[in-house]
């Protein structure tokens, strides 16, 4: 066996699983707690990625022709496997993960499907690829469909991290705190590090906070609201307002069907952006952002927040930043600046 071959091959297999799954965990996570929770996905990735060499590596081949396997086509290979043998639920798993970690995710998904058929609905595993896949897919939204079937395996494991912080997450967007703190709560009953427990308890109060207020809220209060609002009304949200253009000699290499990003971010701090707008690759176009486009509920800007907007075309519909991808930015003050341009001129180095 050429031991080069392999870790090269293993070397593009973390780097892909640390793009696309980093990038799904940005909007769930706040800062700190990112990097953990982002390596273990990677760790595991990677891990699938042994795993899928050795399986679908049995024969001996020359190494010539081991050099040339990359992970698409060992990720082919199995797929050609699994058509001999269609009732290996362990193949179909692996190969749920292998398109995951390759940015496949509608590929992954049929691959969860056909694994969860195969065990009549009861493989945890296969149940929380799906979810996970989908939630990939949304470029990090969490909705009902994917929470559904998150609810389903916590059925079959009531203490599968990585179902509780999704249900979680769908339970806090649907406004059921109660729900997301007792997912949350129950998460650190399975003694997770320090870091994470910390952010899990700062969620746990916040959203405590954020019930006791709701609930404080009885009828009076929403009469005492109404008739406020009558006399007043309520302040104008902050927004974003750009208008993206594209230089004329980087528009020719746009093709049909490509999706255009446009992320506001805070200069200089890491983590999720504070709002997103997935659009078709269309130019010029006005794009206006607002709170209702964060990522991260709690998480956006306020009046006179300077932030950064940039705007990425993705030939694939994927957001992760991606070598090549055409892209452009713009400083921004909040509440002063009115429409500015976002010229996207450069590519992603």
């Amino acid at each position: 066996m050429n031991m080069s071959a392999f870790m090269a091959f293993l070397a593009t297999a973390i780097a892909l699983s640390a793009a696309g799954f980093l990038w799904m965990l940005r909007p769930l996570w706040r800062d700190r707690s990112q990097r953990w929770v982002a390596g273990v996905v990677v760790v595991v990735l990677a891990g699938s990625a042994i795993g899928l060499y050795r399986y679908a590596s049995v024969w001996t081949w020359p190494d010539d022709e081991i050099a040339a396997e990359n992970p698409a086509a060992m990720v082919s290979r199995l797929a050609r496997r699994l058509e001999r043998e269609p009732d290996d639920v362990q193949g179909w798993l692996m190969l749920g993960r292998s398109h995951a970690a390759l940015g496949q995710y509608p590929l992954a998904q049929r691959a969860y499907r056909r694994a969860d058929r195969l065990e009549n609905g009861r493989n945890v595993e296969a149940l929380i690829g799906l979810g996970e896949s989908m939630v990939l897919q949304a470029d990090g939204a969490v909705d009902d469909r994917p929470g559904r079937i998150f609810e389903q395996a916590l059925i079959l494991e009531p203490d599968s991290e990585k179902a509780l912080f999704f249900s979680a997450i769908v339970a806090q967007r649907r406004g059921e705190y109660p729900l997301a703190i007792e997912r949350f709560e129950r998460m650190l009953m399975l003694s997770p590090p320090d870091n994470i427990r910390v952010v899990l308890q700062e969620q746990i109060e916040r959203l405590r906070s954020g019930a006791t207020d709701s609930e404080l809220a009885g009828p009076s209060s929403g009469v005492r609201s109404a008739s406020t609002s009558s006399s007043a009304a309520p302040p104008e949200k902050p927004r974003v307002i750009v208008a993206v253009s594209i230089k004329p000699s980087l528009a020719q290499s746009v093709a049909p069907g490509s999706t255009l990003f446009v992320f506001v971010r805070a200069p200089g701090r890491p983590g999720p952006p504070l709002a997103v707008k997935r659009l078709p690759a269309v130019f010029p176009v006005s794009v206006e952002l607002t709170e209702a486009d964060s990522m991260v509920e709690g998480l956006t800007f306020a009046p006179n927040d300077p932030v950064e907007v940039s705007a990425k075309v993705s030939s694939d519909g994927i957001a992760t930043p991606r070598s090549g991808d055409p892209i452009g930015s713009t400083r921004y003050i909040v509440g002063r600046d009115f429409k500015k341009a976002v010229v996207i001129d450069g590519l992603t180095p």
